[in-house]
């Protein structure tokens, strides 16, 4: 079983690598519309050997979309009204999206664990999307996210060294 890479060499790492995963894309995108079950065995496989609470470096750097369902959920968790959750923790960015106004995630505790767990927003629960349908359809974002999550990274290095 080989180690997961550190979360805090993953930028320069997946910036190495980057051009490599780009080409590997490029000539291969047909192949990877019928890849799903090949990536999710893959996603499976490392994410059992990773401890996402001892990285959190997605909680630490990346700023969810929080949709309307993703406010109630949270609002009814936190036990206060919506208007509240929007003031204390949301901003509308750039894109007129909500997200967090402060990262790391407000909710993220120092043990790395989170406080509203089983309310996060969906973009939470979803992540790192390696086990997504159509993986090839997000294949450049997957790109983006290896600089933050070893999970995705190592997808990556496995798919495009053995593929």
């Amino acid at each position: 079983m080989s180690k997961i890479v550190e979360y805090k060499q993953l930028a320069i790492l997946s910036s190495k690598a980057e051009v490599g995963w780009k080409r590997y894309f490029a000539k291969n995108k047909r192949k990877l519309e019928g890849m799903d079950q090949q990536v999710h065995a893959l996603h499976d496989q490392i994410s059992k050997r990773t401890d996402c609470l001892s990285c959190a470096n997605c909680c630490r750097t990346l700023g969810p979309r929080i949709t309307d369902k993703d406010l109630d959920r949270m609002a009814k968790a936190l036990r206060i009204k919506s208007s509240e959750v929007i003031k204390t923790y949301l901003r509308v960015d750039e894109d007129g999206d909500m997200v967090f106004k402060t990262m790391p995630c407000p909710f993220l505790g120092s043990d790395n664990y989170c406080s509203i767990y089983e309310s996060r927003p969906k973009a939470c629960r979803e992540y790192p999307h390696t086990d997504r349908k159509r993986f090839y359809q997000i294949y450049n974002l997957s790109i983006k996210n290896a600089s933050t999550c070893p999970i995705v990274y190592e997808v990556l290095e496995q798919l495009t060294n053995n593929g």
